[in-house]
């Protein structure tokens, strides 16, 4: 086995044992003699993959989120020339694939995070740059945007343990979030406001202080 090989099981194993370790114990357990423990490596070996208890949990989240971002590409490339919005088909496809995935990974990165909070930037940027793109799609973002936030709402329940729907529910739920035929008849397009008249506003009771 080359360095190169022998380094990559090393990291990867320190990784997974990181996960059980928070998905166990919590994040405040996490130290490096712990996942030197957990993993069969030594202290110093994972002190080569990893200086400190941040760069774990750094490196964990670049790992979870490298995989939905491929997904998510995949997904894009497959659905972008037939679906009527793309975007928001693309990321209600990934919450589904989050939702139906192993939930040790997931929960550990929350708690992590709610530790750490400077590690929800970078994720909040990405969140925020796709869902100006489902708006920008849609004929409705008001409606788009009441899907994409069920489909969350599905994932974080489920990923909690709080939900009390069957997985056929869960994913009979997905598949009519994901079904645009389901939605057309409900959008309203979006359109600037009317001005308010002057006998509107004269007819609008002032609140009493």
């Amino acid at each position: 086995m080359d360095n190169a090989t022998r380094s990559e099981r090393s990291r990867n194993a320190a990784l997974e044992a990181a996960i059980a370790i928070i998905a166990r114990d919590g994040p405040g357990r996490l130290t490096l003699d712990a996942i030197a423990r957990e993993s069969g490596l030594s202290k110093g070996g994972v002190m080569h993959q990893f200086r400190t208890k941040e760069a774990v949990l750094k490196a964990l989240l670049d790992r979870q989120m490298a995989h939905f971002e491929e997904f998510s590409n995949d997904y894009h490339a497959k659905v972008g020339a037939t679906s009527v919005n793309p975007e928001l088909a693309t990321q209600l496809a990934t919450v589904r694939e989050a939702a139906s995935a192993p939930n040790s990974a997931a929960l550990a990165l929350v708690a992590a995070m709610v530790e750490n909070p400077e590690l929800m930037s970078l994720p909040r940027e990405r969140e925020m740059k796709r869902v100006a793109a489902i708006k920008a799609e849609a004929a409705d973002p008001d409606l788009a945007l009441l899907r994409w936030a069920a489909a969350r709402g599905l994932l974080l329940s489920g990923l909690f343990g709080m939900s009390p729907l069957s997985k056929a529910e869960h994913d009979r739920l997905f598949a009519r979030l994901l079904d645009d035929k389901q939605w057309t008849g409900l959008e309203q397009p979006a359109g600037p406001r009317p001005a308010r008249s002057g006998a509107a506003k004269a007819a609008t009771p002032r609140k009493r202080s």
